[in-house]
């Protein structure tokens, strides 16, 4: 109970997070990833300190690792939070549940793990459900280019950030052979605030008011801390038990959307939205099913 209520928690963060980057209108991405990342290190360093891990959290064997993964998870980064400031709150966060999606793919593909026929098929009906959500704002299947708004562009980076962040987290994978969570958390925040900071010649920045600064770095803060809980979530629960909790966010999300910017969902994305966390719910399933019987091969072959 202590794990689902600390991912629960995490999620509430998140889409806190989420709805402050939305609502920074006007505010190059660059510019907002530097805030977002930044200033997560805050809670990060002092949850560490106060568990006295400080300096082993920085501690790494594989600096090189760290820093392509922080470049990848940053490209995700930035088309996240591009998609965000351009579509309704829960569409963007629902089309990232895509992200999952995507991870089963690129393991076939790249890590040559063997995919079953059971998660294939909930790979492409999930897959099937993130296309009913973005139906409405893919003008650009309908020929007129000359109608492509920011909505239409919005959904198309949300779509990419799911692919790039599939492959950050096959990354993750395998740095958590060698890396302690807590030193893949530091090293990617820093990667991202630095890459966030070189945008000021390319992207350019804007002056802040005093609430904007405040709410960013509010975004900030909330995104350590939300990792803080989503760490601490997957240490006292197995991440088969708490994993379909994330879904929670689509039911914040639309709350949030309709209650601080006025967003009606749509019945696509309902629809749509539903269809890919059943799809999601599976395949986490199925994974802790497959972990099972794994364990259980081992420890009948075991010479133990």
């Amino acid at each position: 109970m202590l794990g689902i209520t600390l991912k629960v928690a995490s999620v509430f963060v998140f889409v806190a997070m989420s709805a402050i980057i939305k609502g920074a209108e006007g505010v190059p991405v660059g510019q907002l990833v530097f805030f977002r990342s930044f200033f997560a290190l805050i809670p990060v360093l002092i949850f560490l300190a106060w568990r006295r891990e400080l300096v082993e959290g920085f501690k790494t064997s594989r600096p090189v690792g760290h820093i392509l993964r922080g470049v990848i998870g940053t490209m995700g980064m930035f088309l996240i939070f591009f998609g965000l400031t351009r579509l309704p709150l829960p569409e963007a966060i629902t089309i990232h549940y895509a992200t999952p999606l995507f991870i089963v793919i690129f393991s076939a593909l790249f890590l040559h793990e063997k995919i079953r026929l059971f998660r294939w098929t909930a790979v492409l009906i999930g897959l099937l459900g993130v296309l009913i959500i973005m139906w409405p704002r893919l003008t650009v299947f309908s020929g007129d280019l000359s109608a492509m708004g920011p909505e239409t562009v919005g959904a198309i980076a949300a779509f990419c950030a799911c692919m790039v962040s599939a492959v950050a987290m096959l990354m993750v994978r395998t740095l958590v052979k060698t890396e302690r969570s807590a030193t893949i958390v530091i090293y990617f925040s820093i990667v991202s605030a630095v890459l966030g900071l070189l945008t000021i010649p390319f992207l350019g920045w804007v002056e802040l008011s005093l609430e904007q600064t405040l709410a960013l770095v509010g975004a900030g803060i909330a995104g350590g801390i939300g990792q803080i809980l989503l760490t601490e979530s997957y240490r006292h629960a197995e991440l088969s038990t708490v994993a379909p909790f994330e879904y929670s966010s689509m039911v914040l999300s639309i709350a949030t959307g309709f209650i601080v910017f006025g967003e009606v969902p749509t019945i696509q994305m309902l629809i749509g939205g539903s269809i890919v966390v059943a799809a999601g719910i599976f395949i986490i399933y199925r994974e802790h099913r497959l972990g099972l019987d794994r364990a259980k091969a081992r420890k009948v072959t075991s010479p133990a």
